[in-house]
């Protein structure tokens, strides 16, 4: 509960209010677009609020079916509202009793989640889609939600650089990381066949991709990491020619705007994880996965994936080096 002195992050502006709780990232986000979408149908005069990461704000407006996001990093602290303000809170975080006691903290008139003490609602799976878990939930409280209903509105900025093939170099955790010098044989194979080769990532990541650049023979004209806005990089990626990544935001971006794809998959398991139908290419070895995601060394099934897989990939969309 907050304190009496506390500050609500967020006006109430006369509207009742549904609070969607999901304090994780970007991909994470765009898998729970169909869900958020079902709610913005069920409830049309509600402010629909988004608990995240404040950096997310970007994104959550292309959404179209979110007005605010309430500033939450984590389940740490908790949400700032005062209870009894929220008409439903939908916990799209999990199923665990942190997610759950922040959401049960807003004493709202209705909850939505899974099945728990205190919550009705369908049981957890293990082994399922994100995209299907998260509109599986809001249709089992009876909202509309189809798992296919992903797609981002179009980005208010101009690409920097349309038609740009891009190589998003980074990853969240190591063990998604696929080595420099295969994303430079790439990256170098590409460039010399004609495209315009764009590295990404973020800050942190400007000194991997500057790194690839190098060993790929490229100048830093090549090198975006850490350049570009939320929107710009959104803008980007949905103007691309090929978007090629490990399982991250980049990836679930180009998903978001159908844009062809090479998807390298290293702890995560793809039918849980994996790009929706579309021009959209997976590769990992899934039978030398150990799927330890926060693990500082790249996971086997990713590291099965060769640089030759990855320009055959990129061919068979239709990026020929």
């Amino acid at each position: 509960m907050l304190p009496d002195t506390a500050v609500e992050a967020l006006e109430p502006d006369g509207r009742p209010e549904v609070l969607a709780l999901r304090a994780l990232k970007l991909g994470d986000l765009l898998v729970a677009v169909p869900a958020l979408r079902g709610l913005r149908r069920a409830f049309p005069e509600h402010r629909i609020l988004y608990a995240a990461q404040s950096w997310l704000e970007p994104i959550v407006q292309l959404t179209g079916a979110v007005d605010d996001l309430l500033p939450t990093h984590g389940l740490d602290v908790p949400l700032a509202l005062r209870p009894g303000r929220v008409d439903v809170a939908v916990n799209l975080h999990g199923n665990g009793p942190e997610s759950r006691g922040r959401l049960e903290a807003l004493d709202a008139s209705r909850r939505i989640g899974h099945h728990a003490p205190g919550w009705s609602g369908p049981e957890w799976e293990d082994g399922v889609h994100e995209r299907y878990r998260w509109a599986h939930l809001v249709q089992s409280h009876g909202i509309d939600a189809d798992p296919l209903d992903y797609h981002l509105l179009p980005p208010p900025v101009q690409s920097p650089a349309p038609g740009a093939v891009v190589i998003h170099v980074g990853a969240a955790y190591g063990s998604r990381l696929w080595p420099v010098k295969r994303f430079a044989e790439v990256a170098r194979a590409l460039s010399d066949a004609g495209q315009q080769v764009l590295l990404t990532g973020s800050t942190g990541e400007r000194p991997r991709a500057e790194a690839v650049a190098q060993a790929a023979g490229l100048d830093e004209t090549h090198v975006v990491a850490g350049h570009l806005g939320l929107l710009e990089f959104a803008a980007l990626i949905s103007s691309a020619s090929l978007v090629i990544s490990a399982d991250t935001g980049a990836a679930h971006l180009a998903s978001a705007y159908s844009r062809p794809s090479v998807v390298l998959f290293g702890p995560a398991p793809v039918a849980e994880w994996g790009p929706p139908p579309g021009p959209h290419l997976v590769l990992t070895d899934e039978s030398v996965r150990r799927g330890e995601t926060f693990a500082s060394e790249p996971d086997p099934a990713i590291l099965a994936v060769t640089p030759e897989d990855v320009l055959r990939a990129a061919a068979e969309l239709g990026i020929s080096r």
